[in-house]
């Protein structure tokens, strides 16, 4: 697993110290789920609501053509 180096301010030091601890994990383990929340697949959680508002109905269907039906397209 790559190994990275990083450097935060002291106070930002402190409070990853104390997050990690009431986990109980080690810092980097807490830094590396951080990290993957971030930069993880998939949209995070609440980012319709808090973007776009509440949707209401149901989703439009959504049809296909096939693609055998295009002409010039293979």
């Amino acid at each position: 697993m790559p190994q990275l180096n990083l450097y935060v301010p002291e106070e930002v030091a402190v409070k990853i110290r104390k997050k990690a601890g009431a986990r109980n994990i080690s810092i980097s383990r807490y830094l590396a789920d951080v990290i993957k929340r971030e930069v993880g697949q998939g949209w995070p959680e609440g980012y319709f609501e808090k973007v776009c508002g509440k949707w209401e109905g149901d989703f439009p269907a959504i049809t296909r053509e096939n693609p055998e039906d295009l002409d010039g397209v293979s």
